[in-house]
């Protein structure tokens, strides 16, 4: 990587004491350009990943005891190398560009969901039949593409939890839960998934995922619904589970309405930041959209109304805890941090060290290959956060979303297939994954384990995932 020629970068560091917003100046210096990179620098990210699959099985209470100090252990073992090769001024850039850019957008959001879905109780005879999971997994995956996979995985996932509570045989249900809910219910909207949401921000009409990724939607739906309804059948059937008496049957209801109507206003957050472009502020040197700054305050402040308007009663019925989301939120600092040189080194194409991977996506005619655009955005979604990955493909597909919305619409399908269905097939693939894996846990049920969840995901998507590029890409 040119030792020398990377210490002769060094530049000064100037650190704010607090978040300093601009309404315009200077930037920082650019970042280092991926094609300056070597695969040595996805060691961290590697590490990242490494720490959340293996160290809860052989390290488990070290590992719940300190992730976060583990976690921001190895961002320090990129940050501090990078600075030392580049210079504390490249290395700051690197990590206020992750912050302001890409962290700070998303966590906000994710919390605001999080929030107002723990405020909104479904209540009623919820008895975990597999007709009646069959249906809140079929509900869930038409409500994820109105207010979001984690909206929609935050209301249903505790419903969920309690009409199973009676059940042993219940880890398919999670897993399912998490392939159609938090995942793949999300495709048809900008709304529905960070990666169609980062593609409407670049110029992506909002209805464009509901015409075009319609069929591919329908398909894995169907499929995954019919195969989950056949495996909770056996699983009852050889369980023959005694379903609670109650004296009398207790009719669906939704309690926390102003929750609801919370939802709507994140939703309106999201859409506003489509349509509304009044120019950028400089936030720690980074350049930031009002209206996405905007936004981070309707999200900020729909947290703070929901946690001071909904009554804890509530809360505690619902099982609420904060415990998923303050995981989230320092596991995926780390992983944003750590997969920067990553994406930086894919975003450089044929001049970085994946050239021969980017090499793929494209015939001796330079034309896109839209099956491997859906095979690499997928594989590399399921294990880098899927939002940054689709824009690294959007962007080596052109970048141009009016070419892309026509003439190379298959091919955005396809970027967006991959991102949106592939972040199923890990924990980290798609942030309300882990989400739902840490809330079941705290309400003592059994997950599979990291390389277990990519188990299932192997044996069920993967299949369905060949399935759909036969018939679409």
């Amino acid at each position: 990587m040119g030792l020398a020629r990377g210490l002769g970068r060094k530049g000064g560091l100037a650190i704010a004491a607090a978040l300093v917003v601009l309404p315009g100046g200077a930037q920082a210096a650019g970042g280092v350009p991926g094609a300056e990179l070597s695969l040595l620098w996805a060691i961290p990210f590697v590490g990242v990943l490494l720490s959340i699959a293996l160290m809860p099985l052989v390290a488990g209470h070290l590992w719940h005891a300190h992730y976060g100090k583990i976690a921001a252990g190895w961002a320090a073992l990129f940050l501090l190398p990078f600075a030392a090769v580049f210079g504390a001024g490249a290395a700051w850039y690197e990590f206020a560009h992750v912050l302001v850019g890409e962290y700070i957008p998303f966590i906000a959001l994710l919390l605001a969901l999080y929030t107002a879905g723990g405020g909104v109780l479904l209540k009623g005879s919820l008895v975990g039949t597999p007709a009646t999971n069959t249906a809140l997994l079929a509900i869930g995956t038409v409500l994820a593409s109105i207010m979001g996979t984690t909206g929609a995985s935050m209301v249903l996932i505790r419903p969920v939890l309690r009409a199973n509570a009676f059940r042993k045989n219940k880890t398919h249900t999670f897993v399912f839960f998490i392939f159609l809910v938090s995942n793949i219910g999300g495709s048809l909207t900008p709304i529905g998934d960070p990666p169609l949401y980062l593609g409407f921000l670049r110029g992506v009409e909002f209805f464009w995922p509901t015409t075009h990724l319609f069929g591919e939607f329908m398909v894995c739906a169907v499929v995954l619904l019919a195969l989950y309804w056949v495996l909770d059948t056996l699983a009852w059937n050889r369980e023959k589970p005694t379903p609670p008496v109650e004296d009398r049957r207790e009719p669906l209801r939704i309690e926390g309405w102003l929750n609801v109507a919370l939802i709507g206003v994140i939703v309106g957050g999201v859409l506003m930041q489509g349509w509304w472009r009044p120019g950028n502020i400089y936030v720690l040197g980074q350049p930031m959209g009002i209206e996405r700054a905007v936004a981070i305050g309707i999200f900020l402040a729909v947290t703070a109304a929901s946690v001071v308007l909904t009554s804890p009663a509530l809360r505690e019925a619902n099982g609420f805890a904060w415990g998923a989301i303050l995981e989230v939120a320092k596991l995926f600092a780390a992983i944003f941090i750590c997969m920067a040189p990553v994406l930086a080194i894919l975003r450089a194409g044929p001049e970085g060290a994946l050239a021969g991977l980017v090499a793929l996506t494209s015939d001796s005619a330079g034309q896109p290959i839209p099956w491997v655009y859906f095979w690499l955005s997928g594989a590399l979604s399921s294990f880098l956060d899927n939002a940054p990955t689709y824009i690294v493909f959007f962007e080596l597909a052109g970048g141009d979303p009016a070419k892309l919305m026509t003439q190379g619409a298959l091919t955005l399908a396809a970027i967006s297939c991959g991102a949106v269905f592939m972040g199923a097939n890990s924990y980290i693939g798609n942030a309300p994954n882990f989400m739902v894996k840490a809330i079941v846990e705290e309400n003592g049920e059994r997950m599979p384990s990291f390389f277990g969840y990519c188990a299932w995901a192997a044996v069920f998507l993967l299949p369905l995932f060949v399935v759909v590029t036969l018939i679409f890409f």
